[in-house]
């Protein structure tokens, strides 16, 4: 499981791959739910959950209620963008609760802690490719 984390005072985001362990913490919880980032390597952090996507890719919606999958008729929103005035779709979307098929899981830092993002998680250079 991926989470990606955005920093709005920033704007800079890091992904971080959570460990098998802890991802239980993040069953249950709801999108809009505060969760304390130590035990998921944000010492000092709280960040606010704000979507994600399922692992066939699926997005989550915050009005769709449960952990459940369903086709739903959108104008707007997550997954659907219209490409007429009033166009309207049946789409594949995930409900709101985190569930063991979220691959992704998006949040905002709603809290910082004492260091940066930057300097929590560098970012990594890739070598060059020589041709």
């Amino acid at each position: 499981m991926k989470l990606v984390v955005s920093d709005p005072k920033t704007g800079k985001t890091v992904q971080i791959e959570v460990p098998e362990a802890k991802r239980a913490i993040l069953f249950g919880k709801k999108i809009g739910e505060e969760v304390e980032g130590d035990p998921l390597g944000l010492p000092g952090y709280s960040i606010k959950l704000t979507g994600g996507s399922d692992d066939s890719g699926f997005p989550m919606k915050a009005n769709v209620s449960g952990p459940r999958r369903l086709r739903s008729l959108v104008s707007k929103g997550p997954g659907f963008r219209p490409t007429r005035h009033g166009e309207r779709r049946k789409k594949m979307l995930r409900g709101n609760t985190y569930s063991a098929e979220i691959t992704q899981v998006n949040a905002l830092v709603s809290k910082q802690g004492t260091a940066s993002l930057e300097q929590l998680f560098p970012k990594v250079e890739k070598a060059e490719e020589k041709k």
